[in-house]
């Protein structure tokens, strides 16, 4: 598809998401949901960058001129946009962690993002054209405050998990994001001393890049090594990203972040079958903690978390948590990634066992992502050989080609091979004891394929 990507449709508001795009991805969005369901209602909220407030009214001129009933929710973190959402369809205005020059559409059904399906149906009817509903057949609008009922579920959510903060001390970047309105409140509400940073919200970004990353978090964690904190967390745009920092001001690697979260999620269910679903390059890490706890991990290929529980669950699995790097799905709260659920989550597990205490146990090995220069062109080439030749000279445990081509080793050491979707590289992960080796080698291999292409 030339109009959605892996999180909805993002863009610059001057050349991509402009108001004539989100007024004819409206109606497109209402034509279809009236053909499915005879009724439609969707809700609509916006981040707080200063396009949004035009591109949700283009929105919702779109969706009523198609006849369906809009429910304005005003700004709020893309997470309680999906919660608003059940029972019925959302759209949110937000780029994430995009620059402020961008806006997007992410679309949201009963809880869920868009499938593949559905966004191909938009997609068609956009480029068809779709004619407004006849006069009498217009949608009407309404506004409705749906933080405080958010807010409150996750706090009854995590009560069963975890210990009572009782003044656990956590320092929050809010990077001027949607954040700034979810995980200060809901970790105040659970009893925690809350210091925030860049916790106004701006569509400007004006603290610092919205992405979340070791740079960007500079501020936050020079804060909280010059402090007494527990933790510190560190949101993106719509706080759907967490990045977790610990007492010394040192980011906590995201798959250890996600082994921490899984684990514990297996440990706690009382299924038969339990299963977290992540994705390819993550961690092995992941698998230890898993299996040590009783359950077992399937893989999904980036972006498509939704489409691994679905598949889990076809196969008779219990999914009690779906994570990739950075955005984590608590299936037991909603079918959506949320970054406050995570935070109030690992705050309540910190409480209770202290952040060294968690990561003590997982192997946290040396672990490195590299690119690989490789036009387009011979991509398709490049991996169809390496299916081969990669296991013939690396010798591995195990082969998985579903998603690239991954192999295992016996001393728990792991890489992927991968072609990059979106520009001319082959990406490479590794994680071994000696990383360095390992990279060298699959890097070899990789890169005379890529000339023999």
């Amino acid at each position: 598809m030339e109009l959605f990507g892996t999180a909805g449709i993002r863009g610059s508001v001057t050349e991509r998401v402009t108001p004539e795009l989100a007024l004819s991805v409206g109606r497109a969005a209402g034509r279809a949901a009236l053909e499915s369901d005879t009724a439609a209602e969707f809700v609509v909220g916006r981040d707080g960058r200063t396009s949004g407030e035009g591109l949700a009214a283009a929105i919702e001129a779109g969706l009523l001129s198609a006849g369906a009933d809009v429910v304005r929710v005003g700004v709020v973190p893309t997470p309680a946009l999906a919660y608003a959402s059940r029972g019925r369809r959302g759209v949110m205005l937000t780029a994430s962690h995009n620059p402020p020059t961008d806006n997007g559409i992410k679309m949201f059904v009963d809880g869920e993002e868009y499938d593949r399906d559905l966004e191909r149906d938009i997609e068609a009817r956009v480029e068809a054209g779709v004619n407004p509903a006849d006069w009498d057949a217009w949608g009407s609008s309404e506004s409705a405050d749906v933080l405080d009922d958010y807010r409150d579920a996750i706090v009854e959510f995590v009560r069963d998990h975890g210990a009572e903060l009782n003044g656990l001390e956590v320092a929050i970047d809010c990077g001027n994001g949607m954040s700034a309105l979810g995980t200060p409140q809901v970790l105040r509400d659970l009893g925690a001393r809350v210091v925030t940073l860049n916790a106004q919200i701006d569509g400007h970004f004006p603290g610092r890049e919205s992405k979340p990353t070791p740079e960007t978090l500079a501020d936050l964690r020079a804060f909280i090594a010059d402090g007494d904190f527990d933790f510190g967390i560190g949101h993106d745009g719509d706080s759907d990203r967490i990045v977790i920092i610990d007492g010394e001001g040192d980011v906590v690697h995201e798959d250890t972040v996600i082994a921490i979260v899984a684990e514990h999620y297996v440990r706690e269910s009382d299924v038969s079958d339990p299963v977290v679903v992540t994705t390819p390059n993550a961690s092995g890490r992941i698998d230890e903690r898993v299996r040590e706890a009783g359950g077992r991990v399937e893989r999904v290929r980036l972006g498509a978390l939704h489409e691994g529980i679905a598949r889990a669950r076809s196969d008779g699995g219990d999914v009690v948590f779906a994570a990739e790097p950075w955005k984590h799905i608590h299936p037991a709260f909603g079918g959506w990634i949320d970054g406050v659920v995570s935070a109030a989550i690992v705050a309540r597990l910190v409480a209770e066992s202290g952040l060294g205490g968690l990561r003590e146990p997982v192997t946290e090995r040396p672990y490195r992502k590299v690119s690989l220069s490789c036009p387009d062109e011979k991509k398709a080439v490049a991996m169809a050989a390496l299916e081969t030749s990669l296991p013939e000279a690396l010798s591995p445990e195990s082969v998985d080609t579903k998603y690239g081509v991954r192999l295992e080793f016996a001393d728990a050491s792991w890489t992927l091979v991968r072609p990059s979707g979106t520009e001319p590289y082959i990406r490479l992960y590794a994680e071994a004891d000696d990383v360095d080796a390992l990279v060298e080698s699959v890097s070899d291999v990789v890169e005379a394929e890529i000339s023999d292409a």
